[in-house]
């Protein structure tokens, strides 16, 4: 095999490769032999007819597809390991010459990791946080708490008011016609959730359980239907049955049932502290997010096109797997939220073309800052993989090859230059 690399404009470059004839006649005869069982030819039993009298009656070509096939990823591994670049993309493969009797000759057009020019990435400016937690804040947290650990009662001999759980029949008509999709029997409502149209709710808080009471509502003029949209709309109600919340009373019994805490006042002090460290942690995000910004947006950098397509296609697959966790695939999620694979790509771009821009100008702080990471350092964060993951440290370590290692290392060193970028930023 020969190789020629040639630089293109863009951060691209074009990896001719050459395979030799002899190899490329084996790749033949592998998938002549790989068919000849499928190939049935008058006079000849199934898989004895010979390759001459296959490709004389189908033509020279008839394997031409098969070899290529077979040939193309293992040259291209070499091809890719020779060329000795820093390639960010899948390549883009033409065949340039497929003859049997001569070489087999293909391109491979790659994106190659793009230099990056730093600007300045000490000293930014970013938002003071404050981590004070107010008393109500913690009065809000502890409400919450008891909303959860609240039980629902039934009432009786009071109409329906704000918050309540309701039990209902309606019908809906429009011009004094019932509409398809607007009844509905025996239906559970929380009055103020917003879970029917705007208005819709608040008209049935004073209705009394089993009397008929009228709703009159106008559908949003972006509403789903558009048979209905804009449109004034009468719904006939028939509650049924009228639930409340009945919320524990705040004192050392509610702490010590829904806690390891016997005292409301240890509960309130735990909460108070759980706010804290969450605004400490959103705080440092909300820094991190501010200097890597700038630091981006001071750098100079070409990334390539087929890089982003990259980018975009991998965050794609990471949705499409986590949907699949969820029991959905693509095409169920495209047909229940009206998304196509062309708007997905489009909405993630922006997305991707900052994730490459973050990960190139972290990569070029770990050069320029000399970061090295110790076999040391590995050893600890291998450790606390192989707790997280209930495995020995050593049987981790047996999965690891160098590329991997080698990978965990940039990863640690990278996050090392987002510590520093943001121990060097300035308040305003």
């Amino acid at each position: 095999m020969s190789l020629q690399v040639e630089k293109l404009e863009h951060n691209m470059a074009k990896l001719t490769v050459e395979v030799s004839a002899e190899e490329f006649e084996k790749a033949l005869n592998g998938a002549y032999m790989k068919q000849k069982g499928k190939i049935s030819v008058p006079g000849f039993r199934k898989g004895k007819v010979p390759r001459q009298m296959v490709e004389k009656m189908y033509g020279v070509e008839i394997f031409y597809d098969d070899a290529a096939n077979a040939i193309i990823p293992g040259a291209y591994a070499k091809a890719y390991d020779e060329a000795d670049l820093e390639i960010v993309s899948q390549p883009k493969i033409e065949v340039v010459q497929i003859e049997k009797g001569k070489e087999f000759i293909f391109t491979a057009e790659v994106a190659l990791k793009p230099e990056v020019t730093l600007g300045e990435y000490k000293g930014l400016k970013v938002d003071k946080y404050s981590n004070r937690v107010t008393q109500k804040e913690v009065e809000e947290r502890l409400v919450k708490e008891q909303e959860k650990n609240a039980r629902t009662i039934a009432v009786e001999g009071r109409p329906v008011q704000d918050k309540d759980e309701v039990v209902l029949d309606f019908e809906g008509f429009v011009d004094g016609v019932a509409f398809e999709g607007g009844k509905g029997e025996n239906y559970p409502l929380t009055i103020g959730s917003g879970a029917f149209i705007p208005g819709f709710e608040e008209q049935l808080i004073g209705a009394e359980a089993g009397k008929e009471v009228e709703v009159n509502v106008t559908f949003p003029q972006e509403y789903h239907a558009p048979e209905l949209a804009g449109k004034e709309a009468t719904f006939k109600c028939t509650v049924h049955e009228i639930k409340a919340k009945e919320l524990p009373e705040l004192d050392d019994e509610f702490a010590a049932e829904i806690s390891e805490f016997d005292t409301l006042d240890e509960l309130k002090a735990d909460i108070k502290a759980k706010i804290k460290e969450q605004k400490n942690a959103d705080g440092k995000r909300q820094k991190e997010d501010q200097a890597m910004e700038q630091v981006v947006e001071n750098a100079t950098m070409d990334i390539p096109e087929a890089m982003i397509e990259t980018q975009v296609r991998q965050m794609a697959d990471d949705f499409a797997q986590r949907m699949q966790q969820q029991g959905l695939n693509m095409e169920q999620y495209f047909q229940f939220t009206g998304m196509t694979a062309e708007k997905m790509f489009e909405e993630l771009r922006p997305q991707a073309v900052k994730r490459i821009q973050t990960r190139l100008v972290l990569e070029a702080i770990v050069k320029a800052e000399n970061i090295e990471i110790t076999d040391e350092k590995i050893d600890e964060e291998l450790a606390k993989m192989a707790e997280a993951y209930k495995m020995e440290v050593e049987k981790l370590k047996e999965f690891m090859g160098e590329n991997e290692k080698a990978q965990m290392k940039m990863d640690l060193a990278v996050q090392e230059a987002v510590t520093l970028v943001v121990d060097n930023t300035v308040e305003k």
